[in-house]
């Protein structure tokens, strides 16, 4: 228990941390104030034993009594605050670091983990530690502290029953401690399924489209009901296992207070305790175990903070890219790579690749689906670390850049966009918060969006949606781009840029594409003719390796993949649906 309480205070910061510690040195002065009834209620029970119990030892003994429970309640309400307070502080805190943390761990990590497991920690992690831990510090220590005062109180009247007392206080938290064991061992499964039920129900929401398309709501419905069922059930395992062991505890407690009451009124009838020493072990009987039992209530918390602690230290410890370097702005935007190898996981995906992308020229990235053009794209960027081999901006290694001032000169153009829920105006200048409305609307003017945006609601206040999902994917797409513009970075990495946008405006945000990428260095990934036969160079890549390499006339003159591809394109594009006769 205690090792538990120590490992979330080091966990917190230290502005927290002094906050909790406040709050139990504060619990001391509130176990002080309730052991102040035991020595009132002694003065009125040893005068109305003498009978000479007179008004104002009666009135004093009662303002003692009042006064403590004024006091101790006053106590325990700074004490709730400061342990409320840090609690939600250091969930807050910790959230705000994990975000920033997985900033610049490899894009592989979320593959590896999973996305419900990393929300799970985000979210339900973080929330149960802010709720937990406040509770849980104060119950545990107050219980404690108060029950250490009263015992040690009993020593002053009766050494025979108070070391009885100490003797089941320490039973008790030792029987607590094999409790908090006995969850350590559930601790991983616990959290495997709890993360398999998050990432089932995530699956679930986000492809409730295909899910409807192909009607598959009976199997799906089965596989969430399946993971709820399964965490549910070994939840309530755990639970009436630990339910067992608190059982005997309480019992333990309860009679452990009854053998007191027997010993106390067992020595006043041999005549070796006098009988308001005998009522006062009596009372103090009851007090004591009231106060372990609060130990015992909150003691399983206990285990489920430490586990709170461990899984957000998973993530904060997982391995990251390096992110310290120069922080310079390159002479050029000369990119390049040697002899670039990468693999995700134990598959190889990139294979001794060696090129190179001069200033302000467009290079289009060809070839068949899975050959490793997105891949490519994100190791320029740096999204991943390459295992061996370089990866070059003028000249520079882009691990010895920092790695923010790497980002600063790269903008992507996905196919896949992602829309933040949020107005339409912070999505196009999420990369410059401080950006002016005006310069929004230019931006949103050259990406051909501002007259769709205008027809909106709220024009630019418009809430989008979680992924941007009330708008087409055209109008995502353009959206996008105008947050590109908007950043204006020298670096463009387009990925299908045009892929997902109606005819009737593709003219225009092809022009939108050009105003964007004039004067910059830009790698796109295309399929389209159109897009890639005005490229400075165009690679062909197939099976990790550059097949192929020149510009379109070039390429065209050898018998090769490049060939094929506009072969196969030229025919599609001549497809014609003809009426039968």
């Amino acid at each position: 228990m205690f090792r538990t309480l120590k490992k979330f205070f080091d966990f917190c910061e230290e502005k927290e941390r002094n906050q909790f510690y406040l709050s139990i040195f504060l619990s001391v002065f509130s176990a002080f104030f309730v052991a102040m009834r035991i020595p009132s209620i002694y003065v009125i029970v040893t005068a109305i034993s003498k009978g000479n119990l007179s008004v104002k030892t009666a009135y004093t003994a009662v303002a003692i009594i009042i006064a403590s429970i004024f006091l101790q309640t006053l106590v325990t309400m700074k004490t709730t605050m400061l342990q409320t307070r840090a609690g939600y502080n250091t969930a807050s805190l910790k959230r705000m670091e994990i975000a920033e943390h997985l900033r610049y761990v490899p894009m592989g990590y979320f593959n590896k983990e999973g996305l419900g497991k990393v929300t799970s920690i985000a979210t339900n992690t973080m929330e149960s530690l802010s709720g937990m831990a406040s509770r849980c510090v104060m119950m545990v220590s107050k219980g404690m502290i108060t029950t250490f005062v009263i015992v040690f109180s009993m020593f002053f009247f009766e050494v025979r029953i108070a070391t009885v007392a100490f003797i089941t206080m320490v039973l008790y938290l030792l029987g607590t401690e094999s409790m908090i064991r006995l969850q350590k061992r559930d601790a991983d499964k616990f959290t495997a399924a709890q993360d398999a039920m998050v990432s089932r129900i995530l699956e679930y929401v986000r492809g409730i489209a295909e899910i409807r398309n192909f009607n598959l709501y009976g199997k799906n419905i089965t596989d969430v009901d399946h993971s709820i069922d399964s965490f549910s059930r070994f939840s309530t395992g755990m639970e009436v296992t630990y339910e067992i062991v608190m059982f005997f505890l309480n019992i333990l407690n309860k009679l452990s207070g009854v053998v007191m009451m027997i010993m106390s009124i067992a020595f006043y009838l041999d005549g070796s305790m006098s009988l308001v020493n005998a009522v006062m072990m009596i009372i103090c009987s009851f007090m004591i175990f009231e106060s372990l039992d609060q130990v015992g209530a909150f003691n399983g918390l206990t285990r489920a903070i430490e586990n709170c602690v461990d899984k957000a230290n998973e993530a904060l410890t997982s391995p990251t890219m390096t992110i310290e370097g120069d922080d310079v702005m390159p002479g050029s935007m000369n990119l390049s790579m040697e002899n670039v190898d990468f693999s995700y996981g134990d598959k190889k995906i990139i294979n001794n690749v060696s090129f190179t992308i001069p200033e302000k020229t467009q290079t289009a990235f060809v070839g068949p689906s899975g050959g490793g053009k997105t891949t490519l794209t994100q190791l320029l960027a740096r999204f991943w670390d390459v295992d061996s081999g370089k990866v070059l901006l003028d000249g520079k290694d882009a691990r010895d850049y920092s790695y923010d001032s790497l980002m600063k000169n790269f903008a992507f153009v996905f196919q896949n966009v992602y829309l933040f829920n949020d107005t339409i105006e912070n999505n196009i200048r999420f990369g410059k918060p401080d950006t002016s409305r005006e310069d929004v609307i230019a931006a949103a003017k050259r990406a051909c969006c501002h007259e769709f945006i205008m027809e909106l609601p709220d024009g630019y206040d418009t809430i989008i949606g979680d992924g941007g999902v009330s708008l087409s994917g055209g109008e995502r797409q353009r959206i996008s781009i105008a947050r590109a513009i908007m950043k204006d970075a020298p670096i463009i990495i387009l990925d299908e840029a045009t892929a997902n946008v109606d005819p009737e405006n593709e003219e225009k945000l092809v022009e939108a594409v050009e105003a964007l990428t004039k004067e910059k260095t830009i790698v796109m990934i295309a399929h389209r003719l159109k897009t890639v036969r005005h490229a400075d160079q165009i690679m062909v890549i197939d099976k990790g390796q550059i097949a192929e390499q020149g510009t379109h006339e070039q390429l065209l003159e050898r018998d090769g993949i490049y060939r094929s591809f506009i072969e196969e394109r030229s025919r599609a594009n001549g497809w014609r649906i003809r009426k039968a006769n």
